[in-house]
């Protein structure tokens, strides 16, 4: 049984965090939004962030009002272990992952995200 758009979309921060992992231990995929400027970046008071998604889907559904032009772009789980927590890391960028229009989602280190990966 799989569960719908809106369903996922409904659940907290945290258990989207849970879904995402899944999702992309399942495709080896990770979404991310790209414009002409490269990854899109938010920012909080804190930190600068990647947000990152599941699928395409809930990549595009995000892709509204600013951010209108984006595009979604999937990375493979593999460039993204060599490659993107590192070049995290080393630019103190966190992840914010699944992020809602509605809903910020739930911040977390790249190597933290690495971590969740393995385990």
């Amino acid at each position: 049984m799989s569960a719908s758009i809106n369903d996922i979309q409904a659940l907290s921060p945290d258990k989207r965090y849970a879904y995402l992992i899944k999702q992309v231990l399942h495709t080896q995929e990770v979404w991310i939004l790209t414009d002409e400027h490269g990854c899109v970046m938010l920012n909080t008071e804190d930190e600068d962030c990647v947000p990152v998604w599941p699928s395409y889907e809930f990549a595009k559904q995000w892709a509204s009002g600013d951010w209108e032009a984006c595009e979604p772009s999937a990375i493979s789980l593999q460039v993204w272990k060599s490659r993107w927590t590192d070049g995290l890391i080393g630019d103190e960028v966190e992840i914010v992952a699944f992020p809602l229009t509605e809903d910020d989602g739930y911040i977390v280190s790249p190597r933290e995200f690495e971590q969740d990966l393995r385990s």
